[in-house]
C-alpha cells in the first residue's frame, strides 16, 4: 500500500478533539467552534447565524458537527443558510472533523461549525 501525506498548505486543518474542545493548528478552541480554512474561533452554537452567514460567498458547504451524534438542524438555522447559498450537512461533530480535512484537502469551499462532544 502506497501512503500519501496530504498537504493542506497555508489552510487551517483540525488536528484533534476531545471532550469540549477543538485543536487547529496549535490553538485548542473550547466549545462550540467555527473552523474555516484561514481562520478559527468561537461560535455561538445553533442560535448564532450571523457567524456562519458572514462566509456567503467564500464557501459553498458548512459541516455541521453536532456533537456526539447526528441531531435534526433547526429548520431557522437551515433556512437562513440556504437562504445565502450555503448548503448545511449535519453529521456528528467527529465526523465533521473528518470530513472537513478530506474536503480541505480537496480545496473544496467549505467550513465546519461544531457542538463540542462530551462535557
Amino acid at each position: 500500500m502506497r501512503l500519501i501525506e496530504v498537504s493542506y498548505g497555508s489552510a487551517l486543518a483540525i488536528e484533534g478533539y476531545g471532550p469540549g474542545f477543538f485543536r487547529v493548528g496549535t490553538h485548542a478552541l473550547q466549545g462550540p467552534s467555527l473552523v474555516t480554512p484561514w481562520d478559527a474561533g468561537g461560535w455561538g452554537g445553533l442560535s448564532d447565524t450571523e457567524t456562519p452567514l458572514a462566509l456567503a460567498g467564500r464557501i459553498d458547504v458548512l459541516l455541521l458537527g453536532l456533537g456526539a451524534q447526528i441531531a435534526p438542524v433547526p429548520r431557522a438555522f437551515r433556512e437562513a443558510l440556504e437562504a445565502a447559498g450555503i448548503g448545511v450537512e449535519p453529521m456528528s461533530s467527529p465526523a465533521a472533523c473528518r470530513t472537513y480535512n478530506v474536503l480541505l484537502g480537496e480545496g473544496r469551499r467549505i467550513a465546519a461549525a461544531l457542538l463540542p462532544v462530551g462535557p
